[in-house]
């Protein structure tokens, strides 16, 4: 028998575009909550404290990966799941979660051995408890995930980000240092935890076997060695700065990225929520499929990659208003991160067909080898020091986005051609935009910072707006996405589908 809350196919479209709207709205104040513990702790702690977090998060990261062992996106994504599947789950997920737990803490001294940094032995133990905390959660989410509740995800986001931020600043205030940002992490999983368990309003029964688990694991598994490779990959950045340049210069690194690749991978997630269990259902209906996947590639390029074009232009300004003096080194690399965040926005569409396709193995592959693009990219950069490091981060996506189309296109059928000249255009106008704004934002350097960052908004707003009034293919893109935005209120205010 398989679980009775999944919407019917009819509503997929409804869905989907409510359920955009919900977790878009939920992550908006999830990166506002971001921005402010960005601009609050960083002016209560020192580049230190957050090199040591961020040389740990390294380690964390990657047993969070075989904590999850794919099996949140393989309830996700299998078309049926009975009652006993998802029980099943639950223990495998809770059981490897304290299993990583306790390796996690024996392996403490090692970590900090590594880095030469002893203060990491009893901050990674403490931390090691994220494992079996997120155990517990994985499978609620994804029950939610499976049901559309985007609402109940987005307020579990929302809240956890909340009860962390105000944990980390009163005890950064009491004077406790980085450890503020370990009980940051802490308050906000046990959050999480509490809100997705108390609207599931159920408890797993014991395990039971003849469940049919082989294909959730085998999917899964193929999801780990896809997603290790790529967490491997995209980390090897921070673990190189912190062994060759130390805890400061990886802090300094590292405020960069909490500042504009944590929101922005925030931003993405939620399209990922919303865009795998429909184009899942779709997968046999090859045009809706097509013109699901195009809209999709519309809605990130307008949205996302148009505003990463708004951080190239005005860095300076922002880094000096969000954080202030002491974190002037940011800025070059906040810009680089800007780049590499355009091209991991656009190949996103790409892990959506892999996901969707069941194309797990292909994806694999595909990680595997521009993962070694990556870390290729990142190892010659860190040889002129960390801009360096910044530039092949820049570099690496901008290589493997049309290695995924080509990839793809080899497996199963997608509109690459159009793709292709779709994200081209979007990138074209995003760099004018840039650009200009830059220009604007140097001429007004002598200014008030809040000056040059109005001013530089202004620019790219305008370059923006000409393009789409004068190149119908971009006008045509603008008004797809606009018809979108001015449906997803009318959408999200309707019935939902019944639980």
């Amino acid at each position: 028998m398989t679980l009775a809350d999944e919407p019917p196919r009819r509503s997929l479209g409804q869905a989907a575009a409510r359920g955009a709207a919900v977790t878009l709205g939920g992550q908006g104040g999830r990166i506002a909550i971001q921005v402010a513990s960005v601009v609050v702790l960083s002016r209560l702690l020192t580049p230190h404290d957050y090199g040591l977090l961020a040389m740990v998060l390294t380690i964390i990261g990657i047993g969070e990966i075989f904590r999850d062992f794919g099996l949140s996106s393989a309830a996700i994504q299998s078309p049926t799941l009975t009652r006993g599947q998802r029980d099943n789950l639950v223990w495998i997920n809770s059981g490897i979660g304290l299993v990583l737990t306790a390796i996690v803490a024996l392996s403490a001294p090692l970590v900090a051995a590594f880095y030469g940094e002893p203060e990491l032995v009893d901050l990674v133990r403490v931390l090691s408890l994220t494992f079996l905390i997120n155990g517990i959660t994985t499978q609620y989410r994804a029950d939610r995930n499976r049901a559309l509740k985007f609402s109940v995800l987005a307020a579990s986001d929302i809240l956890a980000a909340a009860v962390g931020l105000a944990a980390a600043i009163a005890t950064a205030l009491a004077g406790w240092g980085y450890w503020a940002l370990a009980v940051q992490q802490l308050s906000g999983c046990v959050v999480g935890l509490l809100v997705v368990v108390s609207s599931a309003r159920w408890l797993p029964r014991l395990p039971r076997r003849g469940q049919s688990m082989g294909g959730l694991l085998r999917f899964g598994w193929h999801m780990v060695g896809t997603q290790l490779i790529g967490y491997v990959s995209n980390n090897v950045d921070s673990v190189i700065i912190g062994f060759r340049f130390g805890a400061g210069q990886l802090g300094i690194y590292n405020r960069g990225f909490q500042l504009l690749m944590q929101p922005l991978g925030q931003l993405r997630s939620p399209t990922t929520r919303v865009a795998l269990p429909v184009l899942s259902r779709l997968s046999n209906d090859s045009k809706r499929y097509a013109a699901f996947v195009l809209r999709g590639q519309q809605a990130l390029g307008y949205t996302l990659v148009a505003g990463l074009g708004l951080v190239i232009a005005t860095a300076d300004p922002l880094t000096a208003i969000l954080l202030g003096p002491q974190w002037d080194g940011v800025t070059p690399i906040l810009r680089l991160l800007a780049v590499a965040g355009i091209f991991q926005t656009i190949s996103y569409v790409g892990y959506w067909i892999y996901m969707s396709k069941g194309l797990t193995a292909d994806l694999f592959r595909y990680t595997l080898v521009t993962s070694a693009i990556k870390v290729v990219c990142i190892v010659a950069g860190s040889f002129f020091g960390v801009i360096g490091v910044a530039v092949g981060y820049a570099v690496a996506p901008a290589i493997a986005w049309p290695i995924s189309l080509a990839w793809l296109s080899r497996r199963t059928v997608i509109p690459t051609r159009r793709l292709y000249m779709q994200a081209l255009r979007m990138l074209a106008v995003v760099a004018a935009g840039a650009a200009a704004g830059w220009g604007v934002a140097v001429a007004l350097s002598s200014v008030p910072s809040f000056v040059a960052l109005i001013g530089g908004i202004v620019s790219v707003v305008l370059t923006y707006a000409i393009a789409a009034l004068l190149i119908r293919p971009v006008r045509r893109d603008v008004l797809d996405v606009l018809s979108l935005l001015r449906l997803l209120p009318s959408l999200r205010r309707r019935p939902a589908a019944p639980e």
